[in-house]
């Protein structure tokens, strides 16, 4: 009796201590191929031949991204971890590729960058995407995870 006790009480921390990890940083959260080294290897190149003139060869963006510039755009934002890309979900990262920003954004926003539909094939935009994602700590790709879980992506 000891024995399937003390059984059932491991199944269950096993249990809790996955169903915590799965939570925390779910496997297949999202839908970038960050994990796929042809899709990755694909994205950079893709990335520097399209974005690293705005967004910089090693993903640091534009000097003062935050600030506007004297025509009131706001210069190119970084794509590493100092950036904000990481807090959107895979889906509006994906939109905001294929349509650009004032596209997404709407009411009047303007921004420099305009979509690469047409111009690039999904594949492609996936591919730079999970690229970028790739690059970013593992902390920040977990956390980056759990805002794809909770999306629904």
């Amino acid at each position: 009796m000891k024995q399937v006790v003390a059984v059932t009480a491991a199944a269950g921390v096993a249990a809790a201590a996955y169903h915590w990890l799965a939570r925390s940083d779910p496997p297949d959260a999202g839908i970038l191929p960050y994990r796929d080294p042809q899709a990755v290897a694909l994205g950079e190149a893709v990335y520097l031949d399209n974005c690293a003139s705005c967004h910089g060869a090693d993903l640091q963006g534009e000097p003062n991204w935050q600030d506007r510039d004297s025509d009131g755009y706001l210069p190119a934002p970084p794509q590493d971890e100092s950036g904000h890309t990481w807090h959107h979900p895979d889906a509006q990262l994906l939109d905001i590729t294929r349509r650009g920003v004032a596209e997404v954004v709407g009411d009047g926003y303007r921004s420099r960058m305009g979509g690469f539909d047409g111009v690039l094939t999904e594949e492609e935009m996936l591919a730079v995407l999970a690229y970028i994602k790739s690059r970013w700590p593992a902390e920040v790709i977990a956390r980056h995870n759990q805002i794809n879980s909770q999306a629904g992506d």
